[in-house]
């Protein structure tokens, strides 16, 4: 099944937020180069754009430990509407389809609006990690990454 086929078949949307599949990228040689799905989130009644949502499909230990499976970032003008958590739990079950479980989640730790996102969708802290560094993140700035485990048991 093509990721055409896969969100024909069930689209992602609920009341006000629509993901759109923007693109996708395919797994690449380094580790930390998942098969990604990349959305625009959109709101669906007067279209305008939201911000964005990825989707990675693996369990590296960078995804796992680093990276996450899901990683969102909603424009300042949307803020404070918890896009970011529904649109989380609109692609459950884009990451069912391809057997992840549980789906882990990393923000760094003075991301407050991504913590409570993690937290209004059942995901529960694991532990704060020390970036190695080497991999990219570290060489953008980052430190330490909060590590939010989310079972489908819990969805």
């Amino acid at each position: 099944m093509t990721p055409t086929d896969l969100f024909a078949s069930s689209p992602l949307v609920d009341d006000e937020l629509t993901l759109l599949l923007s693109h996708t990228h395919a797994a690449g040689p380094r580790e930390n180069d998942a098969l990604t799905y990349r959305f625009a989130m959109q709101h669906s009644e007067n279209g305008a754009r939201i911000g964005n949502l990825s989707v990675r499909i693996a369990d590296s230990e960078y995804i796992v430990q680093y990276f996450g499976h899901i990683g969102y970032g909603v424009h300042p003008l949307f803020r404070g509407h918890r896009y970011a958590a529904r649109a989380c739990r609109l692609v459950l079950p884009v990451l069912a389809h391809h057997d992840i479980d549980p789906i882990w989640i990393t923000c760094n730790p003075d991301n407050i609006p991504s913590r409570r996102t993690c937290e209004l969708i059942g995901a529960e802290l694991i532990n704060i990690v020390d970036l190695p560094k080497d991999i990219d993140l570290y060489l953008v700035g980052d430190r330490q990454k909060c590590r939010y485990r989310l079972s489908t048991d819990n969805t």
